[in-house]
């Protein structure tokens, strides 16, 4: 069984010190991981990143982690007219 661990880096600030900020990331890493079937290791936040540890391989891990940037850039710049919240194609690519 293949594991990977894969960070998203804020692109700016400390945004997941708003815990509204932080709680929404954390349950849309969860549902996504729950919908697509994944068992989801670990999850954690820290104020300017998310950290997940799923059981998938490294290509399937990016996949979820790029769904998670996606809806969650998508909801931050909705909801706070700001953003995005993560680093997007035409960025700097900061995984981890």
């Amino acid at each position: 069984m293949d594991v990977s661990t894969l960070r998203l880096r804020a692109l700016e600030g400390t945004p997941l010190e708003d815990e509204r900020v932080r709680a929404m990331v954390l349950a849309t890493a969860r549902a996504i991981a729950e919908r697509s079937g994944v068992a989801l290791r670990r999850l954690e936040a820290t104020p300017d990143c998310v950290t997940l540890t799923v059981e998938l391989d490294r290509l399937g891990a990016l996949g979820l982690v790029a769904e998670l940037r996606n809806v969650t850039n998508a909801w931050y710049e909705g909801k706070f007219h700001a953003g995005p919240l993560w680093v997007t194609h035409d960025e700097e690519e900061r995984w981890d």
